[in-house]
């Protein structure tokens, strides 16, 4: 069992760098100001990992707000990832290249592969261990890559990836998939733990709700942790920021962890990671 401690703690991936177990996400943020106040707001509160990627077309606002947020460089955990039309050996390379320029940084703490293009992932990832060699990133990892994936690139790769982002929440555990990862010191991380908004309506969570004195996204995020998976909520709404992060004064008992683990259906709201065509 991974201990959670507050809104600085961290999880060692498997070559030894510490990655912020909470953080925030800023899909769908809008670039310039928006993302600014959010990043801004974000490290007020305590957040120092924060989670972009080039087609969130919004990293020249993340590192404008890195900079005045006043938090130093190597105190805040960045992530970019590298898009599908950017993927092959050499595209990869030149993308990471934009992405920090974009950013205005010297070096990510993690660059991920966005999603598993079929014949392009094992190219992409050659790239991704090469900058890493390097010294320009500190952690490489993959986003919704399933076992087979993992199996596939994992058969020629020199670096196992030391992350892989999932769609992950009540409906979409995958617990076989979290405990391929644990198993090879992969690092599981959630994105859309909301179900898009999904959760929010549903009798179980109320009770919760009801039963701790938090509210349902609290319950939700809470639950992230207490399964050692780090979790980006995503919002550029300040209130929700704060609240997002009011998760480290309680524990849900492990009844209800199991209770939410039940839900599982293998119900995805986002894109099915063996059948995209994006």
């Amino acid at each position: 069992m991974k201990t959670i401690t507050d809104i600085k703690g961290t999880f060692s991936l498997h070559n030894g760098v510490e990655m912020p177990y909470f953080g925030l996400g800023v899909y769908l943020s809008k670039d310039g100001q928006e993302v600014i106040n959010a990043i801004q707001w974000a490290l007020e509160a305590g957040y120092r990992h924060i989670d972009t990627a080039s087609i969130y077309k919004n990293e020249e606002g993340v590192g404008e707000g890195l900079k005045q947020g006043g938090v130093p460089r190597e105190e805040v955990f960045v992530v970019s990832k590298v898009w599908n039309n950017d993927q092959g050996y050499d595209s990869t390379l030149r993308a990471f290249d934009e992405s920090l320029k974009r950013l205005d940084l010297d070096f990510l703490d993690l660059y991920l592969i966005h999603w598993p293009v079929a014949g392009k992932y094992k190219e992409s990832w050659k790239a991704l261990e090469k900058i890493y060699e390097e010294g320009r990133v500190r952690a490489i990892g993959v986003s919704n890559f399933l076992q087979h994936h993992l199996e596939d690139l994992m058969s020629e790769c020199d670096v196992v990836p030391m992350v892989n982002q999932m769609e992950f929440h009540p409906f979409l555990v995958q617990q076989d998939l979290i405990d391929f990862c644990n198993e090879n010191t992969i690092q599981y991380e959630a994105w859309s733990p909301m179900m898009q908004g999904k959760i929010f309506g549903m009798e179980e969570f109320k009770n919760l709700s009801e039963k701790y004195g938090k509210s349902i996204a609290q319950i939700v995020l809470r639950w992230d942790l207490q399964k050692g998976v780090v979790t980006i909520p995503k919002s550029a709404k300040k209130e929700r920021i704060l609240a997002n992060a009011d998760i480290f004064d309680f524990e849900l008992s492990k009844e209800d962890v199991n209770l939410l683990d039940s839900m599982h259906r293998g119900q995805r709201f986002g894109p099915d990671p063996d059948n995209f065509d994006f």
